[in-house]
């Protein structure tokens, strides 16, 4: 009796891990064209990989975007045939039960040399999108002393400028 139930339930088994991994391998490819469109300055398929409602959270503390300011603040950039290089040095993704919404993290090589991305992708008509998108400059520990010393007199203007709007 015990064999039969695990033959029974094995095919479930393969189905959801095989379900994983093409979801997975679906969310890196997002993931991965999206950076190479920048890198391409191709703006048509950067924005088209977003959802109309989505928000990029860019390293600037000023920087969190709608997607049409987004694109307002990147087309110059794309214009000019060079936008950002960004590849992916390590990445976790994560679904929830239904695999209907991932959220993830990455570490990626740029100019800025090591920058940390995270966000979240929806699914929407059967393909992957991002619907939100955070991207951090990594400070290694040993030198975050010397860091918040040199952004201090640009920070401390912007908390009070930030506080006296709540």
């Amino acid at each position: 009796m015990k064999k039969q139930f695990i033959f029974i339930l094995l095919p479930f088994f393969i189905a959801s891990a095989s379900s994983q991994s093409t979801n997975e391998f679906k969310v890196n490819a997002v993931l991965d064209s999206w950076h190479k469109a920048a890198a391409e300055a191709d703006f048509n398929a950067y924005f088209n990989a977003m959802t109309d409602d989505a928000l990029f959270i860019g390293t600037d503390a000023k920087e969190n975007w709608n997607k049409t300011a987004f694109m307002a603040y990147a087309k110059p950039h794309f214009d000019k045939g060079k936008a950002w290089s960004f590849s992916m040095i390590e990445r976790h993704i994560y679904f929830n039960s239904n695999h209907t919404l991932v959220w993830f993290d990455e570490l990626l090589n740029t100019q800025m040399k090591i920058c940390r991305g995270s966000g979240v992708l929806v699914l929407q008509k059967g393909k992957w999108k991002i619907q939100h998108y955070v991207l951090s400059m990594t400070i290694p520990n040993d030198v975050s002393d010397e860091v918040v010393k040199i952004k201090t007199p640009i920070e401390d203007l912007l908390i009070t400028i930030l506080e006296n709007k709540k």
